[in-house]
């Protein structure tokens, strides 16, 4: 009997110590991804199809510290306005810039925009968010095919 209270104790003393100590140095909270990872697992080629998320077609401006423009620096007066604050002939602007880029150049013009502190009119933000996944779902099939 004093065996198995020895054994039982033991066990449940290593066990203690082996939730504190994964406790205390567990780094699931702190996952830290650096430029350079992002640029190892990026190729200039494109998405490689393993991820969730592309670097090209992602909207978050967290890939790139440089703000690229597209001809669409007269943009820049919207810098720091509500995006319901817009006229009428001021959303027809961002309008216009949309729908002339490339399909290449969409997802990079939204992180663009957002670096430089402008908030799309929510009309041409849901544009944006149908023309991107509609790019998307294209790519995807023909990657598929």
């Amino acid at each position: 009997m004093h065996v198995a209270i020895i054994l039982g104790g033991s066990l449940l003393g290593v066990g203690l110590l082996l939730y504190l100590h994964h406790r205390l140095t567990s780094t699931t909270d702190k996952i830290v991804v650096t430029q350079t990872e992002i640029e190892e697992q990026s190729s200039d080629e494109g998405c490689c199809g393993m991820h969730i998320t592309c670097e090209r077609d992602s909207l978050s401006p967290v890939f790139s510290d440089i703000i690229e423009y597209f001809d669409d620096e007269e943009l820049d007066v919207f810098t720091n306005r509500g995006a319901n604050s817009y006229t009428p002939d001021e959303i027809e602007c961002f309008r216009d810039v949309l729908l002339t880029l490339q399909p290449e150049e969409i997802a990079p013009w939204a992180r663009s925009i957002q670096q430089r502190g402008i908030e799309l009119p929510p009309e041409v933000r849901d544009e944006l968010f149908i023309i991107v996944g509609e790019a998307r779902a294209e790519r995807l099939t023909t990657s598929l095919s």
